[in-house]
């Protein structure tokens, strides 16, 4: 199966992905090596776009987590592990 790159602040989704099965890769502040290996990437959402500026770090699918349950994340995530 491949690798969910989860960033730092949630726990909860890291936790029951990896209860699932989900292998889970941590995602420091920059985050371009560890998402090279993912299939897609959670975030948390909390870090809005003010500038209307984005730096790609990887050409990935990202899910963002912002007002979802761990069970809402994963129904999104496993689209991307097949």
């Amino acid at each position: 199966m491949k690798a969910v790159a989860v960033e730092r602040g949630l726990e909860p989704v890291k936790q029951y992905l990896e209860q699932q099965g989900c292998q889970v890769l941590d995602v420091d502040n920059d985050g371009s090596a560890v998402a090279q290996q993912a299939a897609c990437m959670c975030i948390t959402g909390a870090d809005k776009n003010i500038m209307g500026m984005e730096d790609i770090i990887a050409d990935i699918p990202i899910v963002s987590c912002d007002g979802l349950s761990p069970e809402q994340v994963y129904q999104r995530v496993k689209n991307y592990l097949q």
